[in-house]
């Protein structure tokens, strides 16, 4: 095995270091509803999570991604308790902008205001178990620039008084996330990449790597492995259950009706090779076809099971794919 010694990033403009793979919290946060549709992945097992959580660290993980709308605040606390002691061995990323009903456990709707912000801020604070959080992200990924210069604002005054650490958004909005960046502190912005971006001719994630370059921020990569689709685990026979996000929200192009597309698992098929080449299993490949896009690339892969975890941490053993590995598959995946 080759193992890659860049396991580490920096947070853009900060002087925070990550490891170069994060966890993202989404499905561990349980089953919730987006304005009366389900947003979760189906039921989680919290002691589950705890083990996998711990473990992610054990391996070298110190990069956690949630937000405060995943389970309408329940990922926070989970990955609060998780970490327990080791809090100031990690780093921790929650996202603000959903109005939710934590009873229920239902989202409602959106408040990008300051007040709100600063009020979601301290219930975060709570949630996780913490006094301060280490990367504060705007989770509305379409406001307009004058509402998000209106957050930026809150979120300097939020890293002025030491509460934040760093700020960042999650939109794919290219030209939104200049004029939200060029002023103040920004480090990082979270947006969609992974191999299936080739085939979106509408996608902005390499445009995106590009501004992260020209701005100096760190590329947070959200659904690196296409909700789940990248991992091999799914087939044509495949059928999610109804309180499956990916069963139900009609924006995605990964999944439709609960079933993966059939033309991506056609295209998935041609590069299954090169992906899992040297050892790593699909999802790895699929992490260090990422990784070798850009050095400033942070994947977040989802995680329910301790077995998830260790396999998306283990990939920092071994590392990008290389060069023409990357270019291979760019030519298989557009050719099909």
């Amino acid at each position: 095995m080759q193992i890659n010694n860049a396991t580490t990033r920096r947070l853009g403009r900060s002087d925070i270091e990550v490891s170069a793979l994060g966890l993202g919290c989404w499905a561990i946060g349980g089953p919730f509803s987006m304005f009366g549709q389900p947003d979760g992945w189906g039921e989680v097992d919290d002691a589950e999570s705890t083990r996998a959580i711990r473990r992610a660290v054990e391996l070298g993980v110190t990069f956690f991604d949630t937000a405060d709308a995943y389970g309408t605040g329940h990922s926070e606390r989970v990955l609060g308790r998780a970490l327990g002691a080791h809090r100031d061995q990690v780093v921790i990323a929650t996202k603000v902008g959903y109005t939710y009903d934590e009873e229920r456990r239902e989202l409602t709707g959106t408040d990008a205001s300051p007040a709100y912000i600063k009020r979601a801020c301290e219930a975060s604070l709570r949630r996780l178990n913490t006094d301060y959080i280490d990367l504060y992200q705007l989770h509305v990924g379409d406001l307009s620039e004058t509402q998000a210069q209106d957050v930026r604002a809150v979120l300097e005054d939020l890293l002025d008084a030491g509460t934040i650490r760093a700020y960042g958004w999650s939109t794919d909005d290219v030209e939104g996330m200049k004029a939200f960046a060029s002023g103040g502190r920004c480090a990082a912005v979270q947006h969609q990449l992974n191999v299936f971006e080739l085939l979106d001719p509408d996608s902005s994630a390499f445009a995106m790597l590009r501004l992260c370059d020209e701005l100096d921020l760190a590329s947070i990569n959200r659904s690196p492995l296409a909700m789940g689709l990248l991992t091999g685990k799914f087939t044509a026979d495949t059928r999610l259950p109804s309180d499956d996000v990916r069963a139900n929200a009609p924006w995605l192009r990964w999944f439709r009706d609960g079933r993966p597309a059939p033309d991506l698992l056609r295209r998935l098929d041609a590069v299954r090779e090169i992906l899992t080449s040297e050892g790593r299993t699909l999802a790895q490949g699929a992490l260090g076809w990422i990784w070798a896009r850009s050095e400033r690339t942070i994947p977040i892969p989802g995680f329910k099971t301790v077995a998830q975890a260790e396999e998306n941490a283990r990939a920092l053993e071994f590392g990008p794919l290389r060069p023409e590995q990357v270019a291979e598959i760019d030519h298989l995946l557009r050719a099909e």
